[in-house]
Formats: C-alpha cells, sequence, structure tokens
C-alpha cells in the first residue's frame, strides 16, 4: 500500500509523531501519515491524515523522500490544536500523540531514525 508521512518540527528541537500499535501488537512512535486512498495524491493524503491522526491542519513545503512506497513531506501547522479523537474507528491504533525531542534516542527506532538524522542535518544548516 503506497502510504505518505509529515514531518513537523517545532523549535527546532521537537518533532511531531504518534504512538500507535503495529500489526504484531508492538507499540512504537512513527510519523503521523498513513495509507494512501483511491483517487487521493500523496500530497492530500498526507494532509488528510495528519488531521485526523493529530488534529492540526498543514501546508506541505516539499516531498523529502519516497522510499519503499512512503513519501515523506516537510510540512508546517497552518491550524487546529493538537488533539487525538479516539472515537475514530481509523485512531484506534494510536495510543497518545506528542512532540518528541529530537535528542530523545529512545523514541526512534531503525526506521525513523533515518528520517530524524535528515530532519536534524537539515536544521544545523539553517
Amino acid at each position: 500500500m503506497l502510504r505518505s508521512q509529515a514531518i513537523i518540527v517545532r523549535n527546532n528541537n521537537q518533532i511531531l509523531m504518534v504512538r500507535q500499535r503495529t500489526d504484531r501488537g508492538k507499540l512504537v512512535w512513527s510519523y503521523p501519515g498513513g495509507g494512501i486512498e483511491q483517487g487521493e495524491t500523496p500530497e492530500e493524503a498526507c494532509i488528510r491524515e495528519v488531521k485526523e491522526e493529530t488534529g492540526y491542519e498543514i501546508t506541505l513545503h516539499e516531498r523529502m523522500s519516497e522510499v519503499k512506497h512512503k513519501h515523506t513531506y516537510w510540512a508546517e501547522i497552518i491550524g487546529g490544536t493538537l488533539s487525538l479523537d479516539k472515537t475514530k474507528p481509523y485512531n484506534q491504533e494510536i495510543v497518545e500523540v506528542d512532540w518528541i525531542d529530537l535528542q530523545d534516542e529512545a523514541k526512534f527506532d531503525s526506521i525513523t531514525k533515518q528520517i530524524r538524522d535528515i530532519v536534524m542535518q537539515r536544521l544545523a544548516k539553517e
């Protein structure tokens, strides 16, 4: 399945992440995003998924990468408030949504760490 996710940073030291249960039941932190639905562009899916999972409205600035059918976008919050609507069936696997310190190694696995490292390199150049 094609997927789309957003990288949203605040204060140059925190990144927005969702903690969710994988298909195997393991709890992991990941970037907000999800599957691209029929008739949706990767960009539209990213904007919709972030709104559903975090309550934030975003705008996309650029595609950072496309690896193994997953589009990753650099995004910015333009509205909304941080919230998790657990009454929605599509949010049942999500346990929490939070701003994670980029230095908190324990929150990043081998997949999310790769993107985090790219983000940190980018922020160091700004």
